[in-house]
């Protein structure tokens, strides 16, 4: 399982709080690309099958975030 922002880019639009199931259902249904399915399917859950994820975050730890630049906001 990997991810790029192009792939996560796909997610940014779902509808969090969601499970692995709805995740993978909502990137078929708007048509993004086989990797975003695979990866999503390569999620291990425990056997409780209702673990719910917040963000992309949840999925992709190293997701990167606006704290992850070094850049001032304000300045521009």
């Amino acid at each position: 399982m990997y991810w790029t922002l192009e792939l996560a880019s796909y997610l940014s639009d779902a509808p969090w709080p969601a499970t692995k199931n709805e995740l993978v259902d909502y990137a078929i249904r708007t048509g993004a690309p086989l990797e975003v399915v695979e990866n999503l399917q390569a999620i291990e859950e425990e056997e409780d099958e209702s673990d719910i994820y917040e963000s992309m975050e949840d999925i992709w730890p190293d997701f990167p975030t606006n704290d992850d630049y070094f850049w001032n906001e304000d300045e521009y």
